[in-house]
């Protein structure tokens, strides 16, 4: 498998790992790894801030992967290939099928940067 259809793996994997979070049949160990997964891809923190050249991309490119994989690692079989068939139905045409689900997310981001702007000014 080249990095292409990794990479295009992954994007059906991150939603998947996320409704594995939220499946019966998901163990509690899987499902405590999914979380501090889905938290960290959704998260604006890293470990190594990404202004940093080169190493703050590489949490992105080493880290994440390695933690979805672990995950699914831990997540039975066929309950990770029922969550990979609901998770393709979550994105229409290689976009969102929910995009305004990003709205109060941007909100909570444009409050910040006012306040903050507030603040030096």
């Amino acid at each position: 498998m080249n990095l292409k259809e990794r990479a295009k793996k992954l994007k059906t994997d991150i939603p998947a790992v996320f409704l594995a979070l939220k499946d019966k049949d998901t163990p509690a160990a899987a499902k405590f790894f999914a979380g501090i997964t889905v938290v960290y891809a959704l998260s604006p923190i890293d470990f190594i801030p990404d202004f940093i050249p080169v190493l703050g991309y590489l949490d992105d490119i080493i880290l994440l992967p390695a933690l979805i994989a672990f995950t699914i690692k831990l997540i039975p079989e066929n309950v990770m290939d029922k969550n990979r068939e609901q998770s393709k139905e979550l994105w229409i045409d290689g976009k969102p099928k929910k995009w305004y689900y990003a709205i109060p997310i941007a909100a909570i981001w444009l409050l910040l940067i006012f306040l903050i702007l507030k603040a030096i000014l």
